[in-house]
């Protein structure tokens, strides 16, 4: 099965967003890297590279409704649209189960692979209310998950609180 890609996810957002803002309802965006893709790109090759793609494209599939969109951004990069949602429990679970599938053994070329994920996730209206801007804080908060040790979630919203809450730098004249 054939996921969008980065233009077709970015035009579904822009559109979700509409469709919630008309609505008054939330979606959340789950920007997800996998972790330790690169070694089986390394050390199997690219086709096994490419398998273990399509396979997390499936689980990942798996994890959301009918009504959400899974996408890959490029790379080893995939995004979920969690169109809908009522609470941010419902994006943490959908999270957590992605954290779970993802860290379950694939067989590829004969071989048991491993690897996580560490993922973002941001959430609309909450967080913010471009479609640019809901992904990119979406992907801030992937690269914090991974700097706190990889096989994560974190949210965009936990950053951007701290970034308010922190007092400004004084800046001395000379």
């Amino acid at each position: 099965m054939l996921i969008p890609n980065r233009l077709l996810f970015q035009e579904r957002l822009t559109q979700e967003i509409l469709h919630n803002k008309r609505h008054l309802k939330a979606l959340a965006v789950l920007f997800i890297d996998l972790d330790g893709f690169k070694a089986v790109n390394d050390n199997l090759g690219h086709d096994a590279g490419d398998q273990l793609l399509k396979l997390v494209s499936q689980r990942l599939l798996k994890c959301c409704r009918e009504e959400d969109t899974v996408a890959r951004m490029g790379g080893d990069e995939f995004t979920l649209i969690l169109s809908s949602i009522t609470h941010i429990k419902a994006a943490e679970r959908i999270a957590s189960t992605v954290l779970q599938q993802l860290n379950e053994s694939f067989l590829i070329q004969d071989k048991i692979v491993h690897i996580s994920a560490s993922i973002g996730i941001s959430l609309y209206p909450k967080d913010h209310h471009e479609a640019d801007l809901l992904i990119k804080y979406a992907d801030t908060a992937m690269y914090e998950a991974k700097r706190l040790g990889k096989n994560r979630y974190v949210l965009a919203s936990d950053l951007l609180n701290k970034t308010i809450q922190s007092p400004p730098t004084q800046k001395h004249l000379h």
